[in-house]
């Protein structure tokens, strides 16, 4: 009997640490959720903060497109708009509203430009001391107005296979439309701008005109479009207007270069020049079909930004035809 008790007590003293262990089991179960729980909560108000954070910046960049779109959508109404003179005018206002240019997109019909130019009076300018014979065109791009927004507006890009329509404008360096648009409105779309070293009158061995590679296809954000041939054939020409003079440009390299070198230099020796010439025909991505590029030639480098920081995009064009701006 004594054995039994003492057997009894042992399973009752048994019983009693198992129920401890448990208990301690279960405050550390209790303590680990606790843990857990607060760990699952830290991180859903990080993830939430995270997102927060993101929805802001994209609204953020929501607002700075809209805002770049709303400025630059309606350019072409307000400032490529040219009206002919009504019918029943004299006849001197009759042969001058021939010559106008109702839309830009005219220069894209060889038919519509040669009639226009025909129509129009020639006029005579000086180049490299020779006096030469240069057909009129009436100037699309309202210039009073645009200038008296912003005095440093000095052109008008237009580039017809890609429907890129945008004005120029040149400051003292290279940072200030970078991030402003024309209208002087800080916007990280900015503006397409002129390199500061360059002459506005477009007269350099090497004119290059800067753009943002925007993701919306704004700005410059359709140049890429020239690395296929297609696009090329389809309209392998340029404009740029100035208040003064019209440039046609014919496209003859497109190419993915590094971005310090020879592309971004205005003015070179001939010998230079012409490695130069060699080097963007041999580096570039389409046939242009033969276009024949002399040291004599005058060539606008367009450039953008590739998305590696190393290199840029650009397209370049040799000057073909000039006309006065009337």
């Amino acid at each position: 009997m004594a054995r039994y008790e003492e057997q009894d007590g042992g399973s009752r003293y048994g019983d009693k640490q198992r129920r401890d262990r448990e208990r301690s089991g279960d405050g550390r179960k209790k303590k680990g959720s606790r843990v857990g729980t607060f760990i699952s909560t830290l991180l859903l108000v990080v993830a939430l903060g995270v997102f927060g954070y993101s929805a802001f910046t994209l609204y953020g960049y929501y607002k700075e497109y809209k805002a770049g779109t709303d400025e630059y959508g309606n350019l072409n109404d307000k400032y490529v708009s040219i009206v002919p003179s009504a019918p029943g005018q004299d006849e001197t206002a009759q042969t001058e509203a021939s010559a106008m240019l109702t839309n830009v997109e005219e220069l894209e019909n060889p038919d519509t430009l040669e009639s226009k130019v025909e129509n129009a009076a020639k006029e005579e300018a000086v180049e490299n001391g020779e006096t030469q014979t240069l057909p009129v065109l009436k100037n699309p791009i309202n210039f009073t107005e645009l200038q008296s927004i912003n005095e440093e507006i000095i052109g008008w890009l237009r580039i017809g296979a890609l429907d890129i329509s945008y004005p120029v404008a040149q400051a003292a360096d290279n940072d200030y439309y970078l991030h402003r648009t024309f209208e002087r409105v800080d916007n990280f779309a900015g503006c397409i701008f002129l390199n500061c070293d360059n002459t506005r009158y477009f007269t350099d061995q090497n004119t290059i005109v800067y753009g943002h590679n925007m993701k919306n296809g704004s700005m410059f954000g359709k140049l890429k479009e020239f690395e296929k041939q297609e696009t090329y054939d389809s309209n392998p020409y340029f404009w740029i207007f100035t208040p003064e003079f019209i440039y046609q440009y014919r496209i003859f390299s497109c190419s993915v270069v590094n971005k310090i070198g020879d592309p971004y230099r205005t003015r070179f020796v001939t010998e230079d020049f012409q490695s130069f010439i060699e080097a963007c025909q041999s580096g570039s991505m389409i046939d242009n079909g033969g276009v024949q590029v002399t040291t004599d030639d005058r060539i606008v480098t367009l450039s953008t930004c590739t998305g590696d920081d190393s290199t840029r995009l650009i397209v370049q064009g040799k000057l073909a035809h000039v006309y006065v701006s009337k």
